[in-house]
């Protein structure tokens, strides 16, 4: 099994890799000042059951595979552009008019699905998995699988902490905008711009040599 010193020097990457501001960073605290903490929590949740997906997929060996084939890294970076200015585009057609109250009522399954998706249409994400995870596994310590499983769920926890806290931070912006004149307006203009640069560093993104 994995030793102590090697899931502490891992779990020390991990943090370190998440402190790097990326996607998923922008788009929790992008949530959760428009929706409020339960946006931020439900982008989180999202985003967790993407790294699952990611991990189990990692110790099948399902991501080499699909990662072995050169269009798929275009056809995932292709059809997460698309998803995420299909995104701004919805946010956008939202009526500025509304209070953040109602603003807030929106259906928190579809904050979860998008950060979800936003995640495994990263095909980065899918590499990072594939590269990242197995150099800290070592075959004399057991079955390489389990391993694999057990990085990917250290990384999840990890993970998800951090998110939830960004997600936090991103409600307490929430709230000291709320009442403000234009709150609403800038909020959906602030989410709409957020998704559309992300879509943008999908588009200019180059397969990694």
């Amino acid at each position: 099994m994995i030793d102590l010193a090697t899931l502490a020097v891992f779990s020390g990457a991990v943090l370190l890799l998440l402190l790097s501001p990326g996607p998923n960073m922008a788009f929790v605290i992008s949530h959760g000042v428009s929706y409020g903490w339960r946006g931020g929590l439900a982008s989180t949740l999202g985003i967790c059951v993407a790294d699952v997906l990611l991990t189990v997929l990692t110790a099948t060996g399902l991501t080499a595979l699909v990662a072995s084939w050169p269009p798929s890294f275009d056809l995932i970076r292709y059809a997460g552009v698309v998803y995420l200015l299909w995104l701004a585009y919805k946010t956008l057609q939202k009526n500025s008019g509304l209070d953040m109250a109602q603003v807030r009522r929106v259906r928190l399954g579809q904050v979860f699905l998008q950060a979800m998706f936003n995640s495994l249409l990263n095909p980065k994400a899918l590499l990072f998995f594939m590269v990242f995870l197995p150099q800290f596994v070592r075959p004399e310590a057991g079955s390489i699988a389990l391993q694999l499983l057990v990085l990917g769920g250290v990384l999840t926890l990890i993970a998800s902490v951090f998110h939830a806290l960004l997600g936090f931070f991103g409600g307490a912006l929430s709230r000291f905008f709320a009442g403000r004149a234009q709150s609403a307006r800038l909020q959906k203009w602030g989410l709409a711009t957020v998704l559309m640069l992300l879509a943008a560093r999908l588009a200019v993104m180059s397969r990694p040599a």
